[in-house]
């Protein structure tokens, strides 16, 4: 009768010790496998390719405006402290958040409307505010400072990532972030954009030299990168995990056989 309840203690912690590491293991595998999400072998979006020359400004966007012909502001009429109408240096440039009615504050010319326009629209719409009020020859540089890009997964460096350039690609990212770890499964990188509630899923496969030429890889604001496990270190990872269960399963059969020899001494 005692046997019998050892063994069936031993096969009930055997199977439990198997079931909750076969669910660890899953639990790393099933981020981002929503079956609704629709898998696009074609065109990512209709914007694909074009990156974010076609992101049109909202509220909230933060600007970093630089006049090139000035090291350190816009214009050299700067109130004590450094901070112009709303601006503050950042560096290359001054930053200016744009309002709720969509227009940005800048200092001589006051509120322009920049919402819903394109980076170089509005560029060129505050350059030409300025030479013709201000400045002789102003040549401004206009950057959307706040889109960013999230990567996640078997990469060396996961997070979030500002996309300030235009037609920032792929590739690109994955050097800004240190690059794919050895366990990445660089056949089919995921790149998730769109309505979160119906999100638009593509994947990349970075063997293929065309790869580098293909207009999906460049990146827009919001996107979400995923990459995933190869195959290898997947099966690696079973095989320690079945390793570890049995190790586990071997310390409580000792234990029980250790209790059994003890109890009929």
């Amino acid at each position: 009768m005692c046997m019998r309840f050892y063994t069936g203690l031993i096969l009930t912690i055997l199977l439990s010790a198997a079931f909750f590491s076969s669910c660890s293991y899953k639990q790393q595998q099933l981020l981002f496998q929503q079956q609704n999400a629709a898998v696009d072998t074609g065109k990512i979006s209709a914007a694909s390719g074009a990156g974010t020359s076609d992101y049109l400004i909202r509220s909230q966007d933060i600007l970093q405006i630089r006049n090139l012909q000035n090291a350190r502001y816009i214009v050299d009429e700067v109130p004590n402290g450094g901070s112009v109408a709303g601006g503050f240096s950042a560096g290359e440039g001054q930053t200016y958040q744009v309002d709720d009615d969509g227009n940005v504050a800048l200092p001589l010319i006051g509120h322009l409307q920049v919402a819903g326009l394109t980076r170089i629209q509005a560029q060129k719409l505050i350059e030409d505010t300025y030479r013709k009020n201000v400045l002789v020859n102003p040549i401004i540089d206009l950057k959307i400072v706040n889109l960013k890009i999230t990567i996640l997964g078997e990469i060396r460096q996961p997070g979030n990532y500002s996309l300030v350039k235009d037609k920032t690609n792929l590739v690109e990212l994955i050097g800004q972030a240190g690059g794919l770890t050895e366990r990445a499964n660089e056949k089919t990188i995921k790149i998730i954009r769109g309505d979160p509630k119906n999100p638009q899923v593509t994947e990349i496969n970075l063997n293929k030299l065309s790869t580098l030429s293909d207009p999906r890889i460049i990146l827009q604001n919001n996107d979400i990168i995923y990459i995933a496990q190869n195959r290898r270190s997947i099966k690696t990872e079973e095989l320690q995990n079945f390793s570890s269960t049995i190790q586990v399963g071997l310390i409580v059969v000792n234990t029980a056989l250790i209790i059994y020899a003890f109890i009929h001494k």
